[in-house]
């Protein structure tokens, strides 16, 4: 078999196996309901609340606002929900940097619940303009601002400090896609001032079908999924048992090991960027590659004439993993909404590379030499 380089961690992550034996390990032995109240039972709920209390130890939040969900889409659906539903909030400020789930959700509740969407102005590095999005604060109120962590596809980084700021100066309430984030970093979510955050652990080595919410006490609201009185009334359904199991073990043994990853994976990152402008001429990134972003995450802008439709497939052959932006998107061939936002220039195909502790040099030398074959012989 072909050797394989896995660069699309961005879309998810391989598990660890420390991970795949606590999930494991809790297929086998704990297999009760955690509603029941058997041994069996409260086997499975210590499990639960076991996890709750190591994820919210490492957000600095309380256990009670910790909420396992599926994973970042249901998460973000039910806080959006629940912010123009149960908390009234009319006035959404975002961008349209926003991952789809965001996006798509909001155009619902627009119909739906009669909300109105405000979006900032962003520059052509991918930031945000604090200055529009203070004047957007002043003028619609009640509000909550939309506003991701870390961006999926570039990887730009909100100035979170600055934006929080203005949401307390503003009354606004502060929800911030932190999927991308989790796990890469040390949060806070109080100092960082969120009132919302999400989380999904295939992001972070852990499972899919696994992922959290966090919202702060003062901002509860009913559960958009009706049944049981699960989660506290926030999340109806049977709990992924084993899921939350390996998610909390990979967000803890993230935080374990996070500093030697963080050198390790922005060192590839780097190396990516030096080789690329050496091999291919008037190479590109979009975003601000080497400023303000994810070291997980570098968005490549390849010079025009190189066919986008072929170029993921034939690096595909080669054994390369890539993308071309969200996987959410995935079987699309149109253009990144991300880039369009951008006004990046459309004669210029792009490819999302996103690395993780996994990734060694040795990988992105032969991925750099792989595309650039491919693009010279375009």
């Amino acid at each position: 078999m072909k050797p394989l380089t896995y660069l699309d961690n961005a879309a998810s992550t391989p598990l660890r196996d420390e991970v795949i034996e606590v999930m494991l390990d809790s297929m086998r032995n704990v297999y009760g309901n955690p509603s029941s109240i058997h041994e069996q039972g409260r086997k499975a709920k210590v499990v639960v609340e076991q996890a709750r209390r190591s994820i919210a130890k490492y957000l600095k939040v309380t256990p009670s606002e910790i909420f396992f969900t599926s994973g970042g889409t249901e998460a973000v659906n039910t806080i959006l929900r629940g912010c123009a539903g149960n908390l009234s909030r009319k006035h959404f400020i975002t961008s349209r940097l926003e991952h789809s789930s965001v996006l798509n959700c909001l155009d619902l509740l627009q119909t739906e619940k009669e909300i109105e969407i405000h979006y900032v102005d962003v520059d052509t590095g991918g930031h945000i303009s604090l200055k529009h999005l203070e004047a957007l604060f002043s003028l619609h109120k009640p509000a909550v601002a939309v506003l991701m962590h870390a961006n999926n596809e570039i990887g730009n980084i909100l100035p979170v400090n600055a934006v929080s700021e203005l949401c307390r100066n503003y009354d606004v309430l502060f929800f911030s896609d932190t999927v991308q984030t989790v796990g890469k970093y040390e949060l806070s979510i109080p100092k960082m001032g969120f009132d919302f955050a999400v989380a999904s652990a295939h992001k972070f080595h852990g499972p899919k079908g696994a992922g959290f919410m966090v919202v702060r006490s003062e901002h509860l609201f009913k559960s958009m999924i009706r049944g049981g009185g699960q989660e506290r009334n926030m999340r109806a359904g049977t709990e992924n048992v084993s899921g939350i199991a390996g998610m909390a073990k990979a967000l803890e043994l993230a935080h374990e090991q996070m500093a030697a990853d963080q050198a390790h994976i922005a060192g590839l990152k780097q190396t990516c960027i030096s080789l690329l402008r050496e091999k291919i001429s008037e190479v590109q990134f979009n975003g601000d590659a080497e400023g303000s972003s994810l070291h997980t995450i570098l968005n490549i802008s390849l010079p025009g004439g190189v066919d986008q439709e072929m170029l993921l497939p034939a690096l595909d052959i080669e054994g390369i993993c890539v993308s071309a932006g969200s996987a959410c998107s995935s079987g699309s061939i149109k253009r990144s909404a991300i880039l369009e936002a951008l006004n990046a220039e459309p004669g210029r195909p792009s490819v999302r590379v996103s690395f993780s502790c996994f990734n060694t040099a040795e990988e992105i030398n032969s991925f750099v030499e792989k595309l650039t074959a491919i693009c010279q012989s375009s």
